[in-house]
């Protein structure tokens, strides 16, 4: 009798994962299976890439629809972004801390679109408040780091840093392509951003 107690102790003291670390790893998980299958990915399916049975996801997630509104949440969340942003060295020419931002922004973005087109978010309305920042809050807290890159340089810009990043993250949200030109890269875009649509040599 004494054996199965301590055996049940010791399952009970043995180190475990925290209660965000299986939801965490299963909204990870289940993110790029989303963009790719859309609401249509069994839980079975994230279940098996992740790792874990199936079971497992009902005891962090009370349904399948909990779980894609909470991988919605995290693809809209700005924290990534943000971070990135925050990160880049503001020693740097202005045009190049904007090609850095650029990059990281248009990932961040992707990420988002992938999501989004994949449940027919067309309209993109947050689906809810599960750990995640609504639209404004990303689109504002994203415009303040972008502030901030851009605050070292505020006595060269003809408008002040905050409404410089607005007009900025608008350009790469709305970005417009045809279907013969590529994209533009993102040195490309920030020399058109900075420098506006003619060339040195126009008159």
């Amino acid at each position: 009798m004494t054996a199965p107690q301590e055996n049940k102790t010791t399952r009970c003291r043995a180190p475990g994962m925290s209660p965000e670390q299986p939801r965490e790893m299963i909204i990870q998980t289940a993110i790029p299976l989303i963009a790719e299958y859309g609401a249509t990915v069994t839980t079975a399916k994230i279940a098996r890439a992740a790792g874990i049975g199936e079971g497992t996801i009902f005891r962090v997630f009370a349904d399948k629809g909990e779980l894609l509104q909470a991988c919605v949440a995290k693809a809209l969340s700005p924290e990534h972004a943000v971070r990135e942003l925050d990160a880049i060295d503001v020693s740097q020419p202005l045009p190049d801390r904007l090609t850095e931002a650029a990059e990281a922004l248009r990932a961040h973005l992707s990420r988002t679109g992938a999501i989004f087109g994949s449940l027919g978010h067309g309209g993109g309305k947050h689906p809810g408040t599960v750990r995640g920042a609504g639209r404004a809050e990303s689109t504002t807290r994203i415009r303040a780091a972008l502030a901030e890159l851009l605050e070292p340089d505020r006595a060269a810009l003809r408008r002040p840093p905050e409404q410089i990043a607005a007009l900025f993250f608008g350009l790469l949200l709305t970005q417009p392509r045809t279907e013969d030109d590529p994209d533009l890269t993102p040195q490309e875009l920030v020399e058109l951003f900075l420098h506006g649509a003619l060339s040195g040599s126009a008159e």
